[in-house]
């Protein structure tokens, strides 16, 4: 049997990159997606590559009522929801901490952030409902190992970790299992943002500071996502899983 047959997940961010991925590969394994983005035609186009496994729906997380709406319509469709994946996220360019401006700080906060609480809000219901259920943030191995240029997202992805081990530790009395991915940079549409530029030359030098030398993929994303999601995790809640080959060490 497929890893996640008969589970329901819910994936944001999904119209392209990490969350893209994962769509797919749980869509793989079995599972029901729900493919929410800002981004409606990607969602739309993301659906249509996986097919009826999945549904496409606009989503801003940075909104209660649109998270709320992404829920419903999870539970419209298919009655429950396993997994809910925050992957959702937005970034400053690489960059002196002074020059953002308080728009782009308080879009990183919303999205990176609040959004989790208001997953939180709609999610953790269904799943004690229903008597449990696995939440999986995207974090980032800025929020572990923080490096100047991005200190605003930095912090974002430090508090996403945090908000994880204490949901982590308040929810395991429901069955709920909360963990996050530490991901390194990698092909994304974020990705020159994180550099500051993408050029070969600044490539090779971000290569150069990973271990296993070379950036991280969707499907590295995925695969490590699609572990925790599984039964094969259930005993395991409360981890940010670097997914960075060997960046943090």
């Amino acid at each position: 049997m497929a890893r996640l047959e008969n589970k329901v997940a819910i994936v944001t961010g999904a119209a392209s990159g990490f969350g893209k991925g994962i769509a797919e590969r749980f869509a793989q394994e079995g599972a029901k997606v729900i493919v929410a983005d800002l981004n409606i035609r990607g969602a739309e186009t993301v659906a249509e590559g996986i097919g009826a496994a999945a549904i496409p729906v606009s989503a801003d997380v940075s909104l209660k009522t649109d998270v709320e709406a992404m829920v419903q319509a999870a539970l419209d469709a298919h009655g429950r929801i396993d997994v809910m994946i925050n992957n959702a996220g937005y970034t400053h360019r690489n960059g002196d901490m002074l020059q953002v401006d308080e728009e782009t700080f308080d879009l990183i906060t919303a999205v990176n952030m609040k959004a989790i609480y208001h997953s939180a809000l709609c999610v953790v219901p269904v799943m004690e409902k229903q008597g449990g259920g696995s939440i999986i943030t995207t974090a980032s191995t800025a929020g572990l190992r923080p490096r100047p240029g991005l200190t605003w997202y930095n912090a974002s992805k430090g508090w996403a970790i945090a908000a994880t081990k204490s949901m982590a530790v308040e929810l395991a009395p429901k069955n709920i299992r909360v963990n996050c991915l530490c991901p390194v940079a990698g092909e994304t549409g974020m990705l020159s943002q994180f550099m500051g530029e993408d050029t070969p030359e600044k490539r090779a030098q971000f290569r150069a500071s990973i271990p296993l030398g070379r950036l991280s993929t969707p499907l590295d994303i995925a695969n490590a996502a699609l572990w925790l999601a599984s039964d094969e995790a259930e005993f395991i809640t409360g981890v940010a899983l670097e997914v960075d080959g060997g960046r943090c060490i």
